[in-house]
């Protein structure tokens, strides 16, 4: 079978990533900061913490940076699918996304690296998992589908289970539960899909697609990409260079690789 033409106005822009050792020291040593930040959150507002009306300010600002480290723990474990969490070691970055994906919610580790390639051969089209073909300009139809197509019956086990044992044998209030699991969990995975999913891969925007890969990019400055979804909202970028770790995403987009080669001459 002949392979396909690729025109040189799609071809990304070179780029050069550190040498896989070092590249896997940088991801294993941000992977450490972002999930051990996130557990140790967790840790204490389960454990430690004890809501009331005179400390809810600090239990709104843990929720929130709480949200946010569960994207990024998402965002280390999509790395590892990439193989680029750690390429010089394969076999500790699928450990540690196996572990890190069934302490957030019971999710399989295989199950959702699969789903996830499936999405790189068939993004924005019928098949692709994470797309809703019947509703690609929807944002509540199209995350409805996407919420139960990955939360299956394992993960309602998983979190009925965990919300049990802190309930009713560790008398953990379910105010307290809701406000610092459940809510930063759910909120995690709207934000991932708003800003991992939704805007890169919607219908719904008057902007046509680049190429095959049917993603878009964000215009944001590097802090507030980090802010919103740990640089993923360079999704163009990610598409074209899935061999990109999170963390070298703003170098990618500072390379062109989310821009056609015809455009960037162009600007030059």
């Amino acid at each position: 079978m002949p392979s396909p033409v690729v025109s040189h106005a799609m071809m990304p822009a070179p780029l050069t990533l550190p040498s896989q050792k070092q590249q896997s020291v940088i991801g294993l040593a941000l992977a450490v900061l972002v999930a051990g930040s996130w557990l140790g959150i967790h840790a204490y507002a389960m454990f430690v913490f004890e809501l009331s009306w005179q400390n809810w300010p600090l239990a709104l600002v843990m929720a929130v940076v709480q949200c946010w480290l569960s994207v990024g723990v998402f965002i280390v474990c999509h790395d590892a699918m990439h193989g680029t969490l750690t390429p010089a070691y394969p076999k500790i970055a699928d450990r540690i996304a196996a572990v890190l994906l069934f302490l957030y919610a019971g999710f399989g580790w295989k199950t959702l690296r699969d789903a996830h390639h499936t999405h790189h051969r068939l993004a924005g089209r019928a098949g692709d998992p994470d797309f809703d073909e019947h509703n690609p300009a929807h944002f509540f139809k199209w995350y409805w589908t996407f919420f139960k197509r990955y939360f299956g019956w394992q993960s309602l086990i998983f979190v009925h289970t965990v919300v049990g044992i802190y309930w009713l044998v560790l008398d953990i209030p379910m105010v307290q539960i809701v406000a610092l699991y459940g809510a930063p969990a759910l909120l995690s995975s709207l934000q991932l899909f708003y800003f991992g999913t939704y805007r890169p891969h919607n219908h719904a925007s008057s902007a046509s697609f680049a190429d095959q890969n049917n993603a878009r990019s964000d215009q944001f400055g590097t802090l507030l990409s980090l802010a919103t979804c740990f640089h993923f909202g360079y999704h163009l970028e990610h598409h074209r260079r899935p061999d990109v770790p999170w963390w070298a995403l703003p170098a990618a987009r500072k390379a062109g690789v989310g821009q056609d080669m015809t455009e960037k001459a162009g600007s030059q």
